[in-house]
């Protein structure tokens, strides 16, 4: 927890001084709230009892004026304290809600630094929950928890001094309070914490199970799954009810046992307090004032008890945020740069092995060259690993053995946005956001002027499509392209790709969704994309690959072949015999 403080600390530096001015406003409500009996005590003592009062310029006062004085003390006093009450709610949840943005910011900010396989180990929903809900409760540690509890602690330091100086013995009879809940409440600390804990990793489960459902609408519709699904949310949905529920209940234990115990002690005190005042050891109005504290005091304790169990679980949630920030990335960031015109594109890997799961390897020992300029294509047999191999060159992955170089230099020594800048990529499957056509394509040069995004989408096939929308380029698309069909939304993602014009360019499976006309029309225009630039392409369609330079063939996660067309061709291997097998089908598929 010493290390959480320092971390929530290190947050609220940057508006220390609003800080301060609400920790001022805490003093200014703590002498309001010390002042509020005073003029009960001088109507009872002094005006009912016509006591005179010990300071001379108020002696001389009758008891109408002083009457009326003491009335409108009493309303300057509460009109005070409510303003500096409402300054203070203003003050504390503004300043909380910078740190929870703040927060909020950098947890965000770093889990899109987090490696593609942190991502695929981690429930989606999880994430959005921490980032969404998790990341309030700095705002309880830091202000909301925090002031209220150091108000209560002001106001009990104040009125301990003067209560000292009414009856001590009470005084201290009321204090001793304070230990007896210490031993009572601290026993249900701990499972107010597990409470909170189960509590929200419960939550967390609902997201998750929430989002991957949203996700995969489609599957579950087209399977009818629609009442397992809703059995499985129902089943979440009461399992995380149900630890909300206890976490409550629990915390109203917390504050109902403080409450029985300041009750308690509240009479005894009431009781020892009443036979001062008959003794005559007491005023009416010592004892009025003494009370009135006493009820603050009392008050102050049961919210500091009840604020506790609040902070129980906010620590629980701030501490799952800095759970996610204390995680190291798999893949370190480098400090190179490449120089203002980019990479020559010479790519070389060397003994790459990886795994993404232990004694499961993907690739085994990878070792090839691809010159500057060269088009390579990359084809194998489902799960031989080809997707893989590409997206290691952007390090979506880091290899566990072996080294990929550009230009003669590994990539790790590289900063990834610099990496990244040098490798336009049409990824499966393809994705497109809820954002316009223009938008979609100029993804990755958004300063891109419409000449070269209608350019792009020339070359892409898609400019045609674009061009009979109502708005255009300035189409709004649906929710993860809902609006396009598949064909469509692999041209976009192609089209984003051109308009990057990297010096290294990957393209998997890039026709895939394509019919041989419109496939046809986009190599033409992928042609001219690819000359000069270093480029693997991903082959759904052997037929493609007839134009590479060279043509690699992946299987097991090895290379057992590599050569031109033709070259392979004549060998009579691997690849002739997934071309064979290929052409047979699609012959099958329109033969009459």
């Amino acid at each position: 927890m010493v290390v959480t403080r320092r971390k929530i600390l290190s947050y609220l530096l940057p508006y220390r001084w609003q800080f301060l001015w609400a920790l001022a406003q805490v003093f200014l409500i703590s002498g309001c709230e010390l002042i509020k009996p005073w003029p009960f005590k001088v109507i009872i003592d002094n005006v009912l009892s016509k006591n005179p009062l010990p300071w001379k310029f108020l002696a001389s006062m009758s008891p109408q004026t002083l009457l009326l004085c003491a009335c409108g003390g009493i309303v300057l006093t509460y009109l005070l304290s409510a303003c500096c009450t409402l300054l203070n709610s203003y003050t504390t949840v503004k300043v909380g809600q910078k740190v929870v943005n703040d927060l909020r910011g950098d947890l965000y900010s770093h889990l899109q630094r987090l490696s593609l396989a942190f991502h695929g180990r981690w429930p989606t929903g999880d994430l959005l929950y921490r980032i969404t809900a998790d990341t309030y409760a700095i705002q309880t540690l830091s202000t909301s928890g925090f002031l209220p509890i150091l108000s209560a602690l002001l106001l009990g330091a104040g009125m301990f001094i003067i209560l000292l100086r009414l009856d001590a013995l009470l005084t201290l009879l009321a204090l001793s309070v304070c230990p007896a809940l210490l031993i009572l409440l601290s026993p249900l600390n701990v499972r107010i914490t597990s409470a909170a804990t189960h509590a929200r990793q419960q939550e967390s489960a609902v997201y998750s199970l929430v989002q991957r459902a949203m996700s995969a609408m489609r599957v579950i519709q087209a399977f009818t799954k629609e009442e397992d699904e809703y059995r499985h949310f129902m089943q979440a949905s009461q399992g995380s009810l149900a630890a909300n529920l206890r976490f409550y209940v629990l915390q109203t234990f917390y504050g109902g046992v403080s409450s029985v115990v300041i009750g308690l002690w509240g009479a005894l005190v009431m009781w020892i307090g009443g036979s001062h005042v008959l003794e005559g050891t007491l005023t009416v109005g010592e004892l009025i004032v003494f009370i009135s504290y006493l009820a603050f005091l009392f008050l102050s304790l049961n919210k500091i008890s009840e604020t506790w169990g609040l902070l129980q679980g906010a620590k629980v949630g701030v501490g799952r945020v800095f759970e996610l920030l204390e995680m190291e990335n798999d893949v370190k960031e480098g400090l190179r740069v490449f120089p203002p015109d980019g990479a020559k594109g010479d790519i070389n890997w060397t003994g790459v092995s990886f795994q993404y799961l232990p004694s499961q390897p993907v690739l085994k020992h990878i070792s090839l060259n691809i010159p500057a300029g060269k088009k390579v294509a990359i084809v194998g047999s489902t799960g031989a690993g080809k997707s893989t191999f590409v997206s290691l060159l952007p390090r979506f992955y880091d290899p566990q053995s072996g080294q990929i170089t550009i230009d003669g230099v590994d990539i790790r020594e590289f900063q990834l946005k610099s990496l990244r800048s040098q490798i336009g990529m049409v990824l499966q499957p393809a994705f497109v956001f809820p954002i316009t056509m223009g938008e979609n394509i100029a993804y990755g040069r958004p300063e891109a002027p419409l000449e070269e995004i209608i350019s792009a989408a020339k070359l892409a096939c898609i400019h045609d499509f674009i061009a009979l929308l109502p708005q255009g380029y300035d189409t709004v698309l649906g929710e993860q392209g809902a609006t396009l069909s598949e064909g469509q939304k692999q041209r976009l993602t192609i089209a984003r790709a051109i308009l990057r014009n990297a010096p290294i360019l990957i393209l998997d499976e890039p026709t895939s969704s394509m019919d041989t006309e419109t496939e046809a029309l986009l190599m033409e225009g992928l042609e001219r994309l690819m000359a000069r630039k270093t480029t693997l392409i991903i082959a759904h369609r052997l037929s493609t690959v007839r134009q590479a330079d060279l043509i690699v063939v992946l299987g097991a996660g090895e290379i057992v072949e590599q050569g031109t067309f033709a070259e392979l061709m004549r060998q009579s291997g691997a690849f002739a015999s997934l071309y064979r097998a290929q052409f047979r089908t699609q012959v099958g598929k329109t033969t009459p």
